[in-house]
């Protein structure tokens, strides 16, 4: 996914984590901070894999850029975006550090440029579905060992955060509005850029998607969606 944070247009940002800080955090700070702490794995291993899987499938593309610029790794110092990072801890929704291509390298721009868009997300899904298969060995292996407080328990509470998590990072990115990978992907599919409008909405996305943030309609699109993909996977795999 491409960076939307812009100098001169942070505040919105600062001004969303600080409400979410003090619509959660102030409630129960103690039990709030603990539940960050838990996550973090989920969000360092989700950001990495997804702008790795970017960088990785442009490479496979043609493009040098991505491995010119030493993103084609798994090292999360190549990928974290502190804003993004900071979005996801307190907001439930981030970014990391946008993997710049080069079409021009590509044999079939419009279907390459699909796929690149598709790879982030991709691998949301693969992680998502690998650590829900970890989660049930758990659960089959070790059920009496799985109790709160407990060290297996703690690890058996990252792994599920790493699931959801990584859900949270699909379905975000799919939202087809710029500068998100969901915008991306409705650009290549139905030819957006020959479009009269493309380039001012695409110019306009940051603030597209601060608008759309603010009034809640990412977390309407957020939190059904990613409750209906967890269950899904609860049901047919962990448990």
């Amino acid at each position: 996914m491409k960076r939307f944070f812009q100098s001169g247009n942070g505040i919105l940002l600062i001004l969303l984590l600080a409400m979410s800080f003090m619509n959660r955090g102030l409630q129960d700070p103690k039990t709030y901070f603990l539940n960050m702490l838990i996550s973090l794995p989920g969000i360092i291993i989700g950001l990495s894999f997804h702008e790795f899987g970017h960088a990785f499938v442009s490479t496979k593309l043609g493009d040098p850029t991505p491995r010119m610029q030493g993103r084609v790794t798994l090292d999360p110092r190549a990928h974290i975006d502190p804003f993004g990072f900071l979005a996801l801890v307190f907001c439930g929704f981030g970014w990391g550090v946008p993997v710049q291509i080069d079409p021009r390298y590509y044999k079939h721009p419009r279907r390459d440029e699909l796929l690149v868009s598709l790879a982030g997300v991709t691998m949301n899904l693969i992680l998502a579905v690998a650590f829900s298969f970890l989660a049930h060995l758990m659960v089959v292996t070790m059920p009496s060992k799985l109790a709160e407080g407990t060290l297996t328990g703690t690890l058996f509470d990252i792994v599920i955060q790493v699931v959801i998590i990584n859900i949270i990072l699909m379905i975000f990115n799919l939202i087809p509005v710029p500068p998100l990978d969901g915008f991306g992907v409705i650009t290549q599919l139905f030819n957006l850029r020959s479009t009269s409008w493309y380039y001012k909405v695409y110019q306009n996305g940051y603030m597209i998607l601060m608008l759309l943030l603010l009034l809640g309609v990412v977390d309407n699109i957020l939190s059904p969606g990613v409750n209906a993909v967890f269950q899904l996977l609860v049901d047919h795999i962990i448990l």
